[in-house]
């Protein structure tokens, strides 16, 4: 998220359906509900069909939104369900998971090194790196490639993902342990070590 929101203030104008409001919702997440959504999914077409339905639920529920948790981790939870979802539907119908290498980019690339721009040999080798991980991260379990995405690549904190699974921390600990030795594993072999 680029800005903080002030959540409590934008969850009541959502809760009266502001249209103003739900625009600056999905500006403030929509980077990172795509991206999660496309890493679970391997797929653009379907991660963008997926992103927009999980901000309709989320305006469609946001009375539900007890302010339990932190709204964002909410809407982790309701991207994350949604996803979970539309793999059990996509795997019924024997849909494959394809990626081009187009496609394996970073959706927003920020950080300290942002404005300078790569070598294009950093360009090809970054690619290289982020095509074995995706499908590294495909050939992942459900809810181990779900706690890598979080943890390693939108650096959640461990409570802050057992809340969006609704799993005990521990649990995460045991996912996440698990899910970075098959991602090891996959891409070792692929290496070829």
């Amino acid at each position: 998220m680029s800005a903080e929101i002030d959540e409590t203030r934008l969850v009541r104008r959502l809760r009266r359906r502001d249209e103003a409001a739900f625009a600056e919702l999905v500006g403030a997440y929509q980077n990172r509900v795509f991206s999660l959504v496309y890493r679970m999914l391997g797929d653009r077409a379907e991660a963008e069909d997926l992103a927009q339905e999980v901000f309709v639920t989320v305006f469609k529920s946001i009375d539900r939104f007890r302010g339990d948790a932190k709204l964002s981790t909410w809407i982790y939870r309701i991207a994350t369900n949604h996803s979970k979802n539309r793999i059990k539907y996509l795997s019924r119908r024997h849909h494959k998971r394809t990626r081009d290498i187009d496609d394996t980019r970073e959706i927003e690339f920020s950080g300290p090194y942002a404005k300078q721009a790569p070598r294009p040999d950093q360009v090809f080798e970054g690619r290289q790196l982020e095509t074995t991980i995706q499908h590294a991260l495909a050939a992942l379990e459900d809810d181990h490639r779900v706690v890598i995405i979080l943890r390693d690549i939108d650096h959640l904190s461990y409570s802050e993902i057992a809340e969006i699974l609704g799993v005990a921390e521990g649990t995460v600990k045991s996912r996440l342990f698990r899910g970075r030795a098959a991602l090891k594993a996959f891409i070792e072999q692929r290496n070829g070590e």
